[in-house]
């Protein structure tokens, strides 16, 4: 039951800030659930291995290249999913940073 209501919160998130941030065009929020549990899965399976050898930047730069991280696997799943675009990168990253603050904040709330 947590993992659903967590992946609905997520899809929460990306839908909020699809609609509120210029540049991020997302059908649905079935899309959006789609999208929040592509973007969990890739986080599962490549975040830990990118996290893990970014380490020593991610020390150098107290933190921030998590951000960067979190852009470029929000990108691929850009990529993969056809109805939901983000026009260019400095976009993702905002993206990354609100999708990130925003589930943390709705989790908080909610589980």
């Amino acid at each position: 039951m947590t993992i659903i209501l967590s992946l609905l919160l997520k899809s929460l998130a990306v839908f909020i800030v699809a609609k509120i941030l210029p540049g991020i065009y997302i059908k649905n929020f079935g899309t959006a659930v789609l999208v929040a549990f592509i973007y969990s899965v890739i986080n599962f399976l490549l975040g830990k291995i990118l996290f893990f050898f970014a380490f020593p930047v991610i020390f150098i730069t107290f933190g921030l290249f998590v951000f960067i991280i979190d852009a470029f696997l929000l990108w691929i799943t850009d990529k993969i999913i056809e109805d939901f675009e983000i026009d260019n990168f400095v976009t993702t990253i905002l993206a990354a940073f609100l999708i990130m603050v925003s589930d943390r904040l709705l989790s908080w709330i909610f589980l």
